[in-house]
């Protein structure tokens, strides 16, 4: 897919700091805030400092200042997390591992599987906890995988972690406007990657009616399907799949379902009433309006 210069839209870079990436101590769930690596961008398109800004997708809230509008999503990468570890290390056969990762998803599925190994804290951008890892001696660091091929750090020694279930949105890029900035808009709908655009809105559908955000540890993947030639109807189908689970992993739920691709706009709605409906669901989600009245809560996935 082109990319705006490409297209023969001038383009200049602004790079700019957000509180996701001043306070690198405090796990980004326990800031207190919403959209911890957007707000800064999104006042600099408020402010007419910047036209439109790029984000990761999954960092972005799904309740955006009603201004701004996501004018377009990139060709999506990689959903997966993968684990970067030492050589020859084996979670199943260590007890005591150490796991780091600041993504309350990833340690509750993680815990969910290997309850016996501990977790440690790590913020940064890719190179800060690369290194990081080096030094501490953790056994593994979760990545999305995303983001090291996009930056060309994908290591030696990693393992797929195909049972782990993603955040929403993850590997997908978004790029944000003014939504009365028709211009600009239009532009950025000539990059737009309509299957990645229905897949992560789905997902994100899915975490607005759980009223989720990264204060839950909420996972969903949508994928776009070919139906088999025998089945009654044709086209192409949305496979859905979602998880709320407790911090420690010990309780979590599930959903998943089929449907056209032409019905997307109502999956991820369903799959989270289905989940608000059952009683594990309902304790779940309680348990974390909870921490998050006291303010432990609230943030955006790193």
């Amino acid at each position: 897919m082109a990319s705006l210069t490409q297209l023969g839209y001038p383009c200049k870079l602004i790079p700019l700091k957000t509180l996701g990436d001043i306070d690198l101590v405090r796990p980004i769930y326990a800031m207190g805030v919403q959209g911890v690596f957007t707000k800064e961008l999104d006042s600099a398109l408020l402010n007419h400092q910047a036209d439109l800004a790029v984000h990761s997708m999954k960092d972005v809230p799904t309740i955006l200042p009603i201004e701004l509008v996501i004018a377009a999503v990139l060709k999506r990468g990689s959903n997966e997390d993968i684990l970067v570890h030492r050589e020859g290390f084996d979670p199943a056969k260590k007890e005591n591992a150490v796991i780091a990762t600041s993504s309350i998803r990833r340690k509750s599925q993680w815990l969910s599987r290997y309850p016996t190994h501990t977790i440690a804290n790590v913020r940064g951008n890719v190179g800060t906890r690369l290194k990081k890892f080096e030094e501490e001696g953790w056994d593994g660091i979760i990545f999305a995988k995303a983001g090291l091929e996009r930056l060309k750090l994908l290591p030696q020694h990693f393992t797929v972690l195909d049972w782990m279930l993603s955040a929403p949105s993850q590997g997908a890029i978004a790029v944000i406007c003014r939504a009365q900035d028709e211009s600009v808009y239009k532009a950025c709908r000539e990059i737009n990657h309509e299957p990645s655009e229905i897949r992560v809105s789905v997902e994100r559908d899915f975490l607005y009616h759980l009223e989720g955000g990264c204060s839950v540890p909420i996972s969903a993947l949508a994928t776009i399907e070919s139906r088999s030639p025998l089945e009654r109807s044709g086209g192409e189908v949305i496979h859905f799949r979602g998880l709320i689970s407790s911090l420690d992993g010990k309780q979590e739920i599930r959903a998943e379902s089929k449907i056209l691709v032409s019905d997307w706009k109502k999956i991820g709605r369903e799959a989270a009433a289905e989940i608000r409906r059952s009683e594990k669901g309902k304790k779940i989600l309680d348990e974390f309006r909870q921490l998050n009245r006291s303010g432990r809560g609230a943030g955006s996935e790193a």
